[in-house]
């Protein structure tokens, strides 16, 4: 039996990280955690591309147009997108996240590029705060960041 699984190991490898200037409180300490897991995989500070949007319906579009521009070209390998949509009064946040997830997949599927979707959904400022801690655990950039490369890694391997 052949077992195909991604690595850890980010040597070369040319990341966007896309972050959302709305609750930068939040996205602040996820993009922290994204940046210690690709500097602990190995990735050069110099490889690292940090883009800010306005928002999370506004990833997918700067993500499609980093995938045009560079992925072809191997100037990108992955892209990590991060952000916190916090449920309001109104039907607004569902609208953001469904658009949000989906045209980030649609990127990843479009290109074969690797898209980690560290974008926090949560109902209260309370919840978005326990999934963007310092620690590692429990930080979804981090989780985000940790499964790009590993991707990166794997589809390489299955094209071997």
């Amino acid at each position: 039996m052949r077992t195909l699984q991604g690595e850890f190991d980010g040597s070369g490898l040319k990341i966007a990280v896309l972050c959302t200037r709305w609750n930068d409180d939040v996205v602040d300490r996820l993009v922290d955690g994204a940046m210690d897991v690709l500097s602990d995989c190995g990735v050069d500070d110099d490889d690292i591309t940090l883009v800010r949007v306005p928002g999370a319906f506004e990833l997918p579009l700067v993500a499609d147009r980093l995938a045009d521009r560079y992925a072809e070209d191997g100037g990108l390998d992955g892209i990590v997108a991060l952000g916190a949509v916090i449920r309001g009064e109104t039907p607004h946040f569902d609208y953001i996240c469904t658009e949000c997830a989906k045209g980030l997949s649609a990127t990843a599927l479009e290109y074969g590029l690797p898209v980690g979707f560290g974008v926090i959904t949560a109902d209260t400022a309370e919840q978005a705060d326990a999934r963007a801690q310092a620690d590692e655990d429990h930080n979804k950039g981090a989780e985000a960041a940790s499964a790009v490369v590993e991707m990166i890694t794997l589809l390489r391997s299955i094209e071997d």
